[in-house]
């Protein structure tokens, strides 16, 4: 029993040290006023999420809907007339959002992921330079040779891009699909949605760090409490809004959570949690099982089909 208390005082610390470094703010101030391309790139983001997405959102709810509702009106004296203004004011709503919401959105994925990608690597550059001013001349001298990697190491590194690709996409349908169960849809989605959004801060990071995809997977999944808390700050507009707005506000407040995920030493804070907890070690939850049995099937489809062809 005394075991289990130290387990879950573990989990419950790494959870508020995760939320905890989230919150950190104050590092993408840093960030961005110790790099220029790091400034634009992520001010291009609130621009984009922000004053495009959310304005024209609110353009819709604050000005479009209302002229429909006075040009046609729900109260008339015919209610075939009621019928068809509720017919024609749906189809236009729709058209707005068939014509400029979905495509807008699908427009800021596709190019927010290619910022976000930037972001995390202005961020380790500023990092690299700070760690290299630090450094004495003879350490710089080591760094300066160490070796790049070959072309079985780039064979590598871009299998695991797409692997980790295929991955968290089939992860995010695991999400959708949570979304729709009964009573616990809403709260299951929302934590596995933090899960998501915390690896995607620090898969970037890990990237550029040189960290394998196993290692990164694993390194995850026996400290998942530490990022469901880091992930938690970016899932809460879900509570209070649509999945449109939420997703708006998330993408605007992003880059932000990449910067402090970017400056978040998540090693030293895990072990120093382990020794408040008396050094018990908590249990791993294998969160990516299944998208990683589906991903390993699917890429195993491939060599077949080469094959026939």
């Amino acid at each position: 029993m005394g075991k289990l208390l130290l387990e879950v005082k573990r989990y419950v610390l790494l959870w508020l040290a995760g939320f905890k470094e989230a919150c950190c703010f104050h590092r993408a101030i840093f960030f961005c006023a110790s790099s220029k391309m790091l400034l634009i790139r992520t001010g291009q983001c609130f621009l984009l999420n922000g004053l495009i997405f959310l304005g024209s959102l609110f353009i819709l709810r604050s000005f479009v809907i209302p002229i429909l509702m006075w040009i046609l009106p729900d109260q008339c004296d015919q209610i075939s007339a009621v019928a068809l203004y509720s017919f024609l004011r749906s189809f236009l709503i729709q058209i707005f959002y068939v014509l400029w919401f979905y495509p807008l959105y699908l427009f800021s994925l596709i190019l927010g992921f290619l910022w976000y990608s930037d972001i995390a690597k202005y961020s380790f550059e500023v990092i690299k330079e700070r760690e290299k001013s630090k450094a004495q001349p003879s350490d710089n001298s080591k760094n300066n040779d160490t070796e790049r990697p070959g072309v079985d190491g780039l064979a590598i590194g871009i299998g695991e891009q797409i692997y980790s690709g295929l991955l968290l996409t089939i992860f995010f349908f695991e999400v959708s699909v949570a979304d729709s169960l009964p009573f616990i849809g809403k709260a299951t989605s929302l934590f596995l949605l933090s899960w998501m959004n915390a690896y995607y801060c620090f898969e970037s990071k890990w990237n550029y760090s040189g960290v394998s995809l196993n290692s990164k997977l694993e390194f995850f999944e026996s400290n998942w409490a530490f990022f469901a808390g880091f992930g938690s700050p970016s899932v809460i507009p879900g509570l209070f809004f649509t999945r449109l707005i939420s997703n708006g506000i998330i993408g605007f407040l992003y880059p932000v959570f990449v910067l402090t995920a970017a400056g978040t030493r998540e090693e030293d804070v895990i072990n120093s949690i382990s020794r408040l907890s008396d050094g018990v070690q908590g249990r791993k939850i294998p969160i990516f099982y299944f998208s990683q049995r589906i991903s390993t099937m699917v890429l195993h489809i491939f060599p077949k089909v080469e094959k026939e062809n």
